[in-house]
């Protein structure tokens, strides 16, 4: 592992791409033990503040655990997809908001990868991802039901249909499109969204799941991005108007 001191990057960053790099090409393996700040400042010929910055960096994504004691030091972290949600998440929401993703771009995205996972959610989903589904249907028509309550069950419905995939990698990168995007949808579209509409797609989008019948949960989630894409240009259609 090795920087470049002539480098204008932050050595601490330097650092961190270096040991990154070395978890991805396999040289320290998952549970190794890194080498102790004092070692890695040797290596790298900085300081110990320095070597502590990039460790920190590298727990903050992960990828690295630390233990006290006499047998601790920074160990390589078994990184689960559930522990890499978040991040996904977070990275998805901000850029969304900081490239100003046009409402349009960012439905056509999220329905084109949900509406590839209908076949294989049609396939493999269990009965506790139908239970999850069933359930949030019938909260979504519960009356008094805040419009934050409604998109969080709204999130968790669609979570639920792609964890149905049985496919660790697609519910990641799922995570941001689903987590980060429809909430941006509902917030929108809430003023002018009808409930009992939306309320209808997911029971035909569940039914479908249920029946193994991937073409008509496909179809139920492309007339469910019609309706968001209709709610949502009314939505902005009269706010041109009052300006």
């Amino acid at each position: 592992m090795k920087i470049d001191p002539d480098n204008p990057a932050d050595l601490s960053a330097q650092i961190a791409k270096a040991i990154r790099d070395a978890i991805v090409a396999g040289d320290l393996i998952v549970h190794q033990r890194l080498p102790s700040e004092a070692e890695l400042a040797d290596q790298f010929d900085v300081s110990r503040p320095t070597v502590r910055e990039a460790l920190k960096r590298l727990a903050a994504q992960s990828l690295i655990r630390t233990q006290r004691g006499a047998t601790g030091g920074a160990f390589v972290n078994h990184l689960r997809f559930e522990e890499a949600y978040d991040q996904q998440i977070t990275t998805s929401t901000l850029l969304l908001s900081m490239n100003a993703v046009s409402f349009d771009t960012a439905c056509e995205a999220r329905f084109a990868l949900e509406r590839a996972c209908a076949p294989l959610a049609a396939v493999r989903r269990s009965p506790d991802h139908l239970a999850t589904m069933r359930a949030e249907i019938h909260r979504q028509s519960q009356p008094g039901l805040s419009d934050e309550a409604f998109c969080a069950s709204d999130v968790t419905f669609h979570r639920a249909l792609v964890d149905a995939t049985g496919n660790p990698v697609l519910s990641y990168q799922l995570a941001g499109a689903v987590e980060a995007m429809q909430p941006l949808m509902n917030m929108i579209t809430f003023t002018a969204r009808d409930r009992s509409a939306i309320i209808d797609l997911h029971q035909k989008i569940a039914d479908a799941i249920e029946a193994h019948d991937e073409r008509n949960a496909a179809d139920g989630l492309h007339a469910l991005e019609v309706e968001t894409r209709t709610l949502a240009q009314s939505v902005m259609t009269a706010r041109a108007a009052r300006s």
